[in-house]
Parts: structure tokens; sequence; C-alpha cells
């Protein structure tokens, strides 16, 4: 768990792949398993599992906690695992987080409570109990309001983040760049920040940002990964030329909600057993699909081959 006692390290692209499903509804382990191996083939560098990208608002507690053990196991300690642990109930949070813990995860990823629009103060709480409850785990918050219909104030973030020495970050997936430098102006270059919005990767580095964690990585990892990489060596150029040549597989991933889009091109690569989404999302639709391959054509070369030996050059 060397990741886990020193959470700074846990920089770059960490891809936050989808959870694959049988036709049939139930979790694919085995797919989930495969996603692992070429994600640490490819050269991210670390994965998440259970934020948007991984539909857990459809699945039951138990669902989640297998495949949090599935992907630990995959794993193995290589490269950081950030899972996400939250939900809409305390209890079931905790429950999660506890079972992250178990498994040997390095960071929990806890979502903002989704629907119930909590105040300032009851945000604060709510990460103030898992804080408390698990002194010993790095706890992030992810900030997604365009999921959750609350964001998490810069202040309320600084209050967290000089109480509890375990709650060291956050994932902000807001398109507002502002909320960004707020909360880093609020809590200091200590502060761990990473990327949700795939455009705000980049820029989001030239303020003190470790890295994201970007849906994209779902589908081009090597390239995002590359782009990181880029950054980090002073090569701007090549960095900015990889953020403008990726925007039509970011546009991809969003024709329809995701992850119903990345799932139905990791299908049709061969790198899941199925493109099935529970409801209520769909699979992509046939108009979709159209829509998805017109991206694809000037961009297709940015996506990772499907069979990569690890260690190997993506």
């Amino acid at each position: 768990m060397s990741f886990r006692s020193a959470p700074a390290t846990v920089r770059g692209s960490i891809a936050p792949i989808v959870t694959p499903f049988r036709e049939d509804g139930a979790v694919d382990h085995e797919s989930l398993r495969n996603l692992v191996r070429w994600q640490l083939a490819a050269g991210s560098h670390g994965i998440s599992l259970g934020g948007s990208t991984g539909e857990p608002s459809s699945q039951t507690v138990a669902e989640r906690a297998e495949a949090i053990r599935t992907v630990a196991a995959e794993i193995g300690g290589r490269v950081p695992f950030l899972p996400g642990t939250g939900s809409t109930k305390i209890d079931e949070t905790l429950e999660l987080t506890a079972a992250a813990d178990e498994a040997g995860a390095d960071i929990a990823l806890v979502i903002t409570p989704y629907y119930a629009r909590p105040t300032q103060e009851a945000l604060y709480q709510w990460y103030a109990t898992v804080a408390q409850e698990f002194p010993h785990l790095p706890i992030v918050a992810y900030n997604v309001p365009s999921r959750t219909s609350v964001e998490i104030a810069p202040e309320t973030v600084a209050r967290l983040f000089r109480r509890y020495d375990n709650f060291v970050g956050i994932k902000e997936t807001t398109k507002d760049f502002e909320h960004f430098s707020r909360v880093m102006h609020a809590c200091g270059p200590e502060l761990l920040m990473w990327s949700g919005i795939e455009l705000l990767c980049l820029p989001l580095l030239s303020l003190g940002g470790i890295g994201f964690i970007s849906a994209l990585a779902n589908i081009a990892p090597a390239a995002v990964a590359e782009m990181y990489e880029a950054a980090e060596a002073g090569d701007l150029d090549r960095a900015r030329e990889l953020h403008y040549a990726l925007h039509p597989l970011v546009d991809l991933l969003f024709v329809e909600t995701n992850p119903a889009p990345a799932k139905w091109l990791l299908a049709e690569r061969g790198l899941i057993a199925s493109g099935h989404v529970r409801q209520p999302l769909i699979p992509l639709t046939d108009a979709g699909k159209d829509q998805a391959r017109a991206l694809l054509a000037n961009s297709a070369d940015l996506l990772t081959p499907a069979h990569i030996e690890e260690g190997a050059t993506a």
C-alpha cells in the first residue's frame, strides 16, 4: 500500500474504467479484469472504478464492493487504485469505503451526495464522517455538480483539508475553471487535484493539478497518458498537439449519455463482451453510432490498440 501512505505520488492519467455488464445485465468480471490488464499495458498511471462512467447508481452495494475487489486483485499494487465509494446514503458510503479499504485501495473517491442537495455545512459533516471513520485511508472529494445538483464550495474543501489529515484532495468535474483556481487558492498547493473534465485536463496542470481522471482514458489510454507525460517533461508543444487531436474522441464520448458511447466502442473493439448499460440509460442508438463513426473517421489513429502486451509501447 505504498501509494496509500504517499497520496501525492498518485499522479498522471488515472483511468476511470467502465463497469462491463453481460447482455443479461450481470456484472462481467472477466471483461473487467481484461480492461485493467489493457489499461496497465497502455501505460495508464492508475485505475479508478465507480465514478460516473462506472454506472454506480445502477448497481447494488454488493455488486460495487465485489467489482472493487476484482479490480484491486487484478492491479495487485502495480499502480494506484482509486475506487469511487460514495452513495446518496451515508451507511452505503461507509460500507463501500470499508470494502475498498479492506481490498487495499490507495484512495477512496467520495462523490458529493446526489439528489438531496445538502448545504455546505451538511457536506462538511458528510466528509467529516467518512474521514473520521477511516483515519488511515486518504479521502478525495468528487465534485460533479452536473450529476449531483450540488457543488462543494472552495471554503468547504479548505475547511476539511485543514481539519483532517486524511482528506487530501478533490476530483473536479465542473466546467467552471474558475472553481478549480478558487479551490486551489483556498487550500494551497499541498491540496491534490485531478480534473474530470476532458478538455480541462491539460490546463489544470498549469494551476498545480497533479493529473486527470478522464473518461477519455477508457478508449485512448496511451494518448491521454502521453499528454500528461509530455506536459510534465516540459514538451508543451506535444502536449497541446495531443490535447487538440483528441477533441473528436472527447466529442464521441458524449454523443449520448456517458458511458453508452464508450461501452459501444469498447465492445466493437472486443475489449468487453457487451456494450450493455443499465436503465435508466440505454445502449447507443443507431443515430449515436453514426455520429461516433463520423468522429472516428479522422481520429481512430489515437485509439489505443486493442491488443497490446504489458511493458510494450502502446
